[in-house]
């Protein structure tokens, strides 16, 4: 199985300790969102471990300590945006992020990492003239370090729009004219543009709305083929190979306007509050009344032998 770490929130730049101890442990718990008395309990092992996923907008804290990561493949998705601190006010500047993303693929090589340009929106501050100037300058710092970006436009969930007031979709005609443009910048600089979720078609430009997730990318970082396995995405439009998120909702930090997985400020710093490094759960501990229910875990992987003839 595949360690989705997170999509709920950023556990690289907020809870590594906390990771770590996890993996030192060799297991993880994790609170069902919707049943909070529910808990399913996943082991980390070699055995049932294909490789970890991480999604970050922040690796610093973990670039010391990559070592302790093996012997499970890893793969990280670093979101690097221009956005100001009236937008993202507790991400780094995105100059630093561009130096740490070197940071990464020097000890890990490029194919372990990529680069992720989300959530696109549009206004008087953010224009298109201004999303191009700033996407050539991340792609032209990291040249030779990442070969590979997903980009996608801002959805209008309902915290966002309770978050982020006046915030608006950007209109399919601004769509086409940004990735039509960000296509020919990838090519000056040998990037690999892909969609992530999105509901319009763009392959007219080179651009194919594949999974963030695959074979391909899996093989490249693991060795394996592997095996074929339907799931239910949580996302219209998602395709990415399957995988478990051990995150938790309403506990990222960063604070974006845009987020998807916090209600509100003053609940995400009482979860924070909350954080033991210590504990099988992100936050939190195991109480009395939980249900703790121990996961089905297999690898995914093929190992049997295949030969290109």
């Amino acid at each position: 199985m595949i360690f989705n770490i997170s999509g709920r929130t950023d556990i690289v730049a907020f809870y590594s300790d906390w990771l770590f101890q996890r993996i030192k442990e060799g297991y993880v718990c994790v609170r069902n969102p919707y049943y909070p008395t529910q808990i399913t309990k996943y082991l980390i092992n070699e055995d049932v471990v294909d490789c970890f996923v991480f999604c970050t907008k922040n690796p610093r804290p973990i670039l010391s300590r990559l070592d302790k990561l093996k012997p499970y493949p890893s793969f990280f998705y670093v979101t690097i945006t221009p956005y100001g601190r009236d937008i993202e006010p507790y991400v780094p500047d995105y100059q630093n992020v561009i130096s740490d993303i070197q940071k990464l693929s020097s000890q890990l090589g490029k194919q372990a990492v990529s680069i992720r340009y989300d959530p696109i929106f549009i206004n008087q501050e953010y224009t298109i003239e201004k999303h191009l100037y700033y996407f050539e300058d991340i792609l032209s710092q990291l040249q030779g370090y990442v070969h590979h970006c997903v980009i996608s436009f801002i959805d209008l969930y309902q915290k966002t729009k309770r978050n982020f007031p006046g915030i608006q979709e950007v209109p399919l005609f601004w769509q086409q004219q940004l990735v039509k443009a960000f296509v020919q910048i990838a090519k000056k600089y040998q990037f690999q543009i892909q969609m992530c979720a999105e509901p319009y078609d763009f392959s007219e430009y080179g651009v194919l709305s594949q999974s963030c997730l695959n074979a391909r990318i899996l093989k490249d970082i693991t060795g394996y083929d592997f095996i074929s396995v339907s799931s239910q995405p949580l996302r219209q439009h998602c395709h990415c190979y399957p995988s478990r998120d051990i995150g938790e909702y309403n506990t990222c930090p960063h604070g974006c306007l845009y987020c998807y997985a916090n209600e509100n400020k003053q609940k995400v710093m009482e979860n924070y509050q909350l954080h033991d490094p210590l504990s099988p759960l992100l936050i939190g501990h195991v109480h009395e009344d939980d249900i703790i229910k121990q996961a089905k875990q297999k690898s995914y992987k093929n190992r049997q032998l295949s030969l290109d003839i």
